[in-house]
């Protein structure tokens, strides 16, 4: 279940949430089948006879939803309250500790009240408040990107230092809907060696132990826990201990957290927990119970040599799998802002080093801090009140606005040192933002008057590139799209010379029919239903299952609440699009494109399907006008392969999962690959916009919306009479790549080509002007395909260069990256999945291997 106490109880607010009076130890993570009554329990009120063996560290904690069923500075002011009740407590009653996480609350603290915080502060030093988390928010941990969990931790562990000296030595992310594998290593390299989360509960996801070391796939460990029951109760605590003891008879340890506090909406330790607590400390039959901390507990479990804990590898899943799907917006948004943050840190970090750009460090942090606060689990969830994704798209519409800002300024600043100086020609400079050639596809309007074949584009050594014109982005003023495929250097640039004369591309590899669409590599058709199939002409093979069954957009019967509570997977069928509308949109030489419009009931959907010369890879631009209730869609991509084997992108890595139909969080890319005649094939979808996805055998899915209420939680029945605030009603877009190949996804490095699809080739127009620069550089590279660079900036205390390196394939890889720039190179080795970050001193020329915390 979603929440223990919703709506918040206690100190803040007392309040019925969906008509149950709700106490603090009624709604609890455990499974159905398990009695929450102890077994030596019948309505007494006695203690086993072997109660003081266990141990209780008595957690006092507040879970604040910052934004849920109310907007964000509802929650500022909760934080604010429940901040105050917790010293309130502290002044009367020498003993109690408080735990709170979330850096971002104690910013608001220090913006609103400078008192309170040197009151915190002084109880810091004390030992009596603890601070946990180490980052930003309590964030969802499937969907933010493995840069995003990265910044969690920065700025996050930054603030805790500035503010109080000290940083988190536990990650607590108690409500999240779920944990990605490659958590433990994220962690690690922040200084957090231990992690607390309640969701996956014991009748989701089956655990050797409560306790455990939770084990990345490069071998890092957190010790992890897994809260029992809830972490939200304001009452007397004796019911809660008694549960704990029941359920961890059978646990490798005899010693246990215990969280108490009203939450949610805040609130945390009540006097009435408290004289509970104090009341079993003086009972000498009970367990040892006592006030304590997460740092305490787990430096007692570290302590006990005679403990042989066991060692989980794998992902904490399944709770509430609507929530990889639902609002579609915020998660575009979440996707778009990443991406377009990084990618401006990269030019402008890199540019201030090679070409004089501004890096304008503050303004990308308060960028980022703003997409972290809105990776807030309830918030990129989709679970929140329909109003706080207006908020959202106000907040990704900042970060955006900034990333643009800071690429723009920093490649023109480039541009206008490379010599344009010919009037009777047009100047683009192509950017390549990844660390190796890039032989890609440009899009560029120009005011261009001339007839389409009569034109050229050559790069700077003169050599003719492949071109073709198609229709602009407007009507007026006779502006043109320019569509040129041009290889660009190694994080670097190139600059194109377009003229009126030339004889255009010759010959016509690719081609639109009524019904196909072709090139060297792929032809698709396309059906009277809207069912596209592929057919690999290098391999002579279809690539889905019976010939003209295709890929198709199925739709699904889904009445589950906006979080799927106890849905493992989206099986039931109940139509798809059809009647399909096709029409060829552009016809070669270097790109076709055929577009498809089918419907279902009022809903309907546009599909963009480009093919381009010398490329096997399929784009498809989707856009969506969905207007179904309760119902979810889905594409269907059904691989004609045998012993399908299924891989998610997650953040920072990947993950094998079963074929079995269940949803599946995953990042930008999901592979199958099986055998077909005794060789191995496989298909690649990557998208810009979805997490949400399935395998059921071979038939691979991608979830694009689903039509719950906002914040509907059951045991809440809807009245279908009544009007609600339906989720992702009206128009959406995004774009997917389809990738047949032979092999396996690692030979062809899917991961290489969904950085340059999700950032591709940036051009930039040039005036005519003198310039210094050559016309073509690369300023940095690698010579390892397996490693991404997935992230250049300044680092946070002084003017380094930051630079941060991934292996991709889960390889052990030796890897040199030259920074040309500077005239330096760095070497070393990798494990499997292994993140590197590397630091930069321009003045010492030194590059060193530090923490994610840049030291």
């Amino acid at each position: 279940m979603k929440k223990n106490n919703p709506a918040g109880k206690g100190i803040i607010s007392r309040r019925i949430f969906l008509n149950q009076a709700v106490t603090g130890t009624a709604m609890v993570a455990m499974s159905p089948g398990i009695s929450l009554l102890p077994p030596w329990k019948s309505g007494g009120s006695g203690w086993p006879t072997d109660a003081s063996s266990f141990r209780f560290h008595m957690i006092g904690h507040a879970h604040i939803d910052p934004v849920w069923l109310w907007p964000w500075n509802e929650g500022l002011s909760v934080v604010m309250s429940t901040f105050r009740s917790a010293l309130d407590r502290m002044n009367e009653n020498p003993d109690f500790i408080f735990t709170a996480s979330s850096a971002q609350f104690y910013r608001w603290v220090e913006e609103n009240d400078s008192a309170m915080l040197a009151e915190i502060r002084k109880r810091v030093e004390e030992g009596r408040w603890n601070i946990v988390g180490g980052w930003w928010i309590e964030p969802d941990v499937n969907i933010p990107s493995g840069e995003a969990l990265v910044r969690q931790g920065l700025y996050g562990q930054m603030t805790f230092e500035r503010l109080f000296g000290r940083r988190a030595k536990v990650a607590a992310n108690p409500d999240s809907f779920g944990h990605a594998g490659t958590l433990p290593q994220i962690l690690k390299l922040q200084g957090l060696d231990n992690y607390i989360f309640m969701r996956p509960a014991p009748h989701e996801k089956q655990l050797p132990s409560d306790i455990f070391w939770w084990e990345a796939p490069d071998g890092s460990r957190v010790l992890t826990y897994r809260i029992q029951i809830s972490y939200n109760d304001e009452g007397p605590v004796k019911e809660r201990i008694e549960k704990i003891l029941a359920y961890g008879r059978n646990q490798t340890v005899k010693s246990f957290m215990a969280y108490y506090g009203a939450g949610d909406h805040g609130g945390g330790a009540t006097k009435e927990n408290i004289r509970s607590i104090d009341s079993i400390r003086n009972d000498k039959t009970a367990p040892v119970v006592f006030y304590s901390t997460p740092e305490n507990y787990f430096s007692e479990i570290r302590a006990d040599n005679s403990l042989k804990l066991p060692v989980v590898r794998d992902d904490l899943q399944h709770h509430a799998v609507g929530c990889y799907t639902a609002g579609s917006a915020i998660k575009k948004g979440n996707r778009e802002a990443e991406h377009a943050l990084v990618r401006a840190e990269k030019t402008a970090s890199v540019g201030s080093f090679a070409w004089g750009a501004v890096y304008p460090k503050a303004e990308l942090t308060a960028a980022w801090e703003r997409v972290l606060f809105l990776q807030f689990h309830d918030s990129l969830a989709g679970t929140s009140l329909y109003e706080h994704y207006k908020t959202a798209a106000e907040g990704h519409g900042f970060a955006l606005s900034i990333a643009d800002q800071t690429v723009s300024t920093a490649l023109q600043k480039l541009e206008w040192q490379i010599p344009s100086e010919d009037p009777s020609c047009d100047y683009l400079v192509v950017f390549n933002p990844h660390p190796r050639e890039v032989n890609g596809l440009i899009e560029y309007d120009l005011g261009w008057d001339a007839s389409y074949r009569s034109s050229s584009v050559e790069d700077d050594r003169h050599e003719l590139l492949p071109h073709q014109w198609t229709s602009g982005s407007s009507e007026a003023g006779g502006r043109k799209k320019l569509l040129a495929k041009v290889a660009v250097p190694p994080f670097g640039y190139r600059q194109l010379r377009i003229t009126e004369n030339g004889s255009g591309f010759p010959g016509n590899p690719v081609k639109a029919g009524e019904r196909t669409l072709e090139n060297e590599y792929v032809r698709l058709r396309f059906a009277d239903n809207g069912t596209v199939s592929l057919f690999d002409i290098r391999n002579d093979r279809e690539i889905f299952s019976g010939g003209m069954t295709g890929c198709r957009a199925v739709v699904i019967d889904d009445p589950s609440d906006t979080w799927s509570h106890d849905v493992r997977s989206f099986p039931n069928e109940i139509g798809e699009f059809g009647n399909a509308v096709i029409k060829i949109t552009e016809n070669g030489p270097l790109r076709a494109t055929i577009r498809t419009k089918t419907t279902y009931n009022a809903s309907s959907l546009v599909i963009d399907w480009l093919i381009c010369a010398g490329s096997p890879n399929i784009e498809a631009r989707v856009t969506l006008d969905w207007h179904e209730h309760l119902k979810m869609l889905k594409f269907s991509f059904p691989v004609d392969v045998d012993s399908p084997e299924i891989t998610y992108e997650i953040p920072y890595g990947h993950i094998l999962k079963e074929a079995n139909g269940d949803e599946n969080p995953g990042q930008r890319w999901i592979d199958i690959t099986g055998t077909s005649g005794g060789k191995q094939y496989g298909l690649t979808v990557i998208n810009e916009a979805k997490y949400g996805y399935s395998a059921q055998g071979n038939d691979l899915r991608v979830s694009v919306a689903r039509s719950a209420v906002y914040a509907h939680h059951k045991p809440r029945v809807l009245d279908m009479n009544a009007e609600h605030l339906w989720m992702d009603q009206g128009i959406q877009s995004f774009r997917m790549l389809l990738i047949p190949h032979s092999g396996t996804w690692k030979e062809i490095n899917v991961p290489a080509i969904t950085e340059e699809f999700m950032s591709p080739l940036m051009a930039v127009y040039q005036g005519i002007h003198p310039g210094t620069m050559p016309l073509a550089e690369s300023f940095l590279s690698s010579d390892a395909p397996a490693i991404a660079i997935t992230a250049m900036k300044l680092s946070e205390k002084g003017d380094d260069l930051i630079i941060r390196c991934v292996e991709t394939l889960g390889a052990k890889t030796h890897a040199s990256i030259g920074l040309h720039f500077a005239g330096k190179k760095w070497t070393g080795e990798f494990r499997p999945c292994e993140i590197k970050t590397l630091r930069f001193n321009k003045a010492g020329g030194e590059i060193r291997e530090v923490s994610l915390l840049e030291e």
